[in-house]
């Protein structure tokens, strides 16, 4: 049995940002990650952030992450697991872990849950063809490890991911043939979809994508137009020629591993759908388990790192070793969060995070 003061299991943004203020709390920490490397969706991603520059703000993804990662990598009371699988939670706040072919149990004071999110997909005929992908996929072949997926793409959703990677893929000399949103407006920021115009890059609204079209690989995708109840209009199909489909339809926060320890799930859309329910202090209905980042809404990847920080001083004052600068950063970083969600994107946030609070109520 390995004991510590806090297990963080995630080393995305979030959790790196966790492990930051714990450490200078002094507690004794370890980072389980199943990723090749720290970083989370970070190391992948190439464009650069807005925000202000306590956000890193025009500093690039993968450029953030190792600035949070080299933070805390040396620190002596620091513990890594890479490449390492969480096989167990339990209530007792003990881990047991895959890592190394060897089987490893851990014992923490307190547990902090970040592990994030995960692709939604569409269900559309033939969409396990080979060639139809994830947008997160993309980003990792590409801006991981240098693999070109496509010579031609068409992108179904306008979010942000959606529009950033469509520029990444052109950055790589992909040909991106259209940009296909189901609603009646761009999902993504303006200046993204801007940039794509100018680059020639049709976005078709109230459309959808019906099937893919191909034998043994895609060489075609079936557009079809919707009404505004999202139902197909008839006599409206269009064959696109490609050779790729990429999906970027959102993304659901990964709630699961909290399953496992009986912690209450409340389904909020605002939030991603699915999330564990946490008070004011991140902390979920199992006591001394904390949850933070995608895993409890999806935002952007500044709002994670807030909710990061916030969460590593919240468990430093729980577990009675306060930050010696608690009060100040605690102000800093929710002052922080709340010009991130005091934006036309953040109205949703904030909806969702009532619908939180009245069901957190509920559950006590």
């Amino acid at each position: 049995m390995i004991y510590k003061d806090v297990l963080i299991i995630g080393g995305g943004p979030s959790g790196l940002c966790a492990a930051a203020m714990l450490l200078e709390s002094n507690l004794e920490v370890m980072i389980v990650d199943r990723g090749l490397s720290l970083g989370g969706q970070l190391i992948k991603q190439t464009h650069k952030f807005f925000g202000s520059k306590d956000q890193y703000a025009k500093t690039r993804g993968f450029d953030i992450a190792s600035i949070l990662i080299n933070q805390v990598k040396d620190h002596p009371k620091l513990k890594i697991l890479q490449e390492a699988t969480v096989l167990g939670l339990y209530k007792d706040k003990v881990a047991t872990i895959s890592h190394e072919n060897e089987y490893k149990k851990i014992k923490a004071k307190t547990i902090i849950v970040a592990t994030g999110a995960s692709e939604k997909f569409l269900a559309f005929e033939n969409n396990d063809l080979p060639g139809i992908y994830g947008a997160g996929a993309v980003q990792t072949l590409m801006n991981q490890f240098g693999v070109k997926p496509q010579d031609d793409i068409v992108m179904i959703g306008s979010g942000n991911i959606g529009l950033i990677v469509s520029y990444q893929l052109m950055q790589a000399g992909v040909h991106v043939k259209a940009v296909i949103e189901a609603s009646s407006k761009i999902g993504g920021y303006k200046v993204h979809a801007s940039k794509l115009r100018r680059l020639g890059v049709p976005i078709y609204t109230n459309k959808t994508i019906k099937r893919a079209i191909g034998k043994e690989r895609v060489e075609a995708a079936e557009i079809i137009s919707l009404d505004e109840h999202f139902k197909e209009i008839e006599n409206s199909s269009e064959i696109i020629k490609t050779s790729g489909i990429c999906i970027s339809v959102g993304l659901a926060p990964s709630y699961q591993m909290l399953d496992m320890v009986d912690a209450k799930i409340g389904y909020i859309p605002e939030l991603g759908g699915s999330v564990p329910l946490v008070d004011e202090k991140h902390m979920t209905t199992i006591d001394g388990i904390f949850s933070c980042g995608d895993n409890i809404g999806i935002e952007e990847a500044s709002s994670a790192m807030m909710e990061g920080y916030l969460t590593g001083l919240y468990v430093s004052k729980y577990l009675e070793q306060k930050h010696p600068n608690y009060d100040e950063l605690v102000k800093k970083y929710e002052n922080a969060l709340t010009v991130l969600r005091s934006g036309p994107f953040g109205v949703k946030t904030s909806k969702g995070l009532n619908r939180m609070r009245e069901l957190m109520n509920d559950a006590r």
